[in-house]
């Protein structure tokens, strides 16, 4: 593996001094900065692993040079290093997006432990990234089989459909993977790094329908003894198939419906609304309009 690099910048020249001891006996290569923008150049040529950046610092102070970090570097992990007086200005970075900070003086054993779970969280973000990508090929339009002009119509609709975040109805028999092409089409996605959740409506209790979807709070029935999120929440930012969505009851279409035109939802036993940012792709085997007809699906949720 290669040697992990750990950029300081400081410009107080024992502070450089005392990292590099320290972290250099820990196998990292440490590299050193005395200004904002020296530390800035450094990030672009040397894309360190991990940075540790000072508040008080000449020219740039560290919240500009962090602002800036962000504009090219969304991922980059940054300790900000601050004097006890300014804490809240470090608490205010975090917000900016810094993944810690530090007071002054420094103590070398959390540097090390803070260092450790700073390069663990960085491996195991790089991991899911991995995988996500992973998935997404495995269920890229290029993986469905089929190549009859039924299909290229099919492959074409899902490639403009998925750049347009709007609800989703495949209708079709059952059998004909339509699970496929609501993967195909979320991970086609601008939301494919977020979640997909898939409910199959058909085989699910009635009376775990509305739990599964919207949760429930404590309490909020026998047998509830801690809070549970629903799929809803689980999804969060990403997008959630419904299979076989004809066979939700009235009650619980009603609560779907609100789900879809407010973008809230409530838990079971819950008192407060919870946004949600979610995309529904659903699917049907049966007839909805002959559905709507029998007053088994609400037309408004149907449009």
């Amino acid at each position: 593996m290669a040697q992990e690099k750990i950029l300081v910048v400081d410009d107080e020249p024992e502070t450089g001094w005392l990292f590099s001891k320290i972290l250099g006996e820990e196998g990292y290569k440490v590299l050193a900065a005395r200004t904002g923008q020296e530390g800035i150049t450094k990030i672009k040529e040397e894309l360190p692993d991990l940075v540790f950046l000072d508040i008080r610092l000449p020219g740039m102070d560290g919240i500009e040079v962090l602002k800036e970090i962000r504009r090219f570097d969304n991922s980059l992990l940054v300790i900000m290093l601050t004097g006890y007086e300014s804490v809240r200005t470090a608490v205010a970075a975090m917000k900016l997006g810094a993944y810690d900070y530090l007071s002054k003086p420094i103590d070398n054993e959390k540097i090390k432990i803070l260092i450790k779970n700073a390069l663990k969280t960085k491996r195991l973000a790089k991991e899911v990234g991995d995988l996500r990508k992973e998935i997404g090929k495995r269920f890229a339009l290029e993986r469905i089989i089929g190549n009859s002009p039924q299909m290229e119509k099919v492959f074409d609709l899902v490639k403009r459909v998925a750049t347009h975040d709007v609800t989703v109805l495949l209708c079709g028999a059952s059998g004909t993977g339509k699970e496929l092409i609501a993967q195909a089409i979320h991970y086609a996605s601008s939301r494919s790094n977020r979640p997909f959740i898939a409910i199959d409506c058909a085989t699910l209790p009635e009376t775990l329908v509305e739990s599964e979807l919207f949760g429930y709070e404590r309490g909020a029935f026998t047998g509830a003894e801690a809070r549970k999120l629903g799929k809803f929440e689980l999804v969060q930012g990403g997008s959630l198939f419904l299979d076989e969505i004809g066979n939700l009851t009235p009650d619980t279409q009603v609560k779907l419906l609100r789900a879809l035109q407010e973008r809230k939802i409530e838990r079971l036993g819950g008192k407060r609304p919870i946004n949600v940012d979610v995309r529904l792709i659903a699917a049907t085997n049966v007839d909805l309009e002959k559905a709507m007809e029998k007053g088994l699906f609400r037309e408004d949720l149907y449009h």
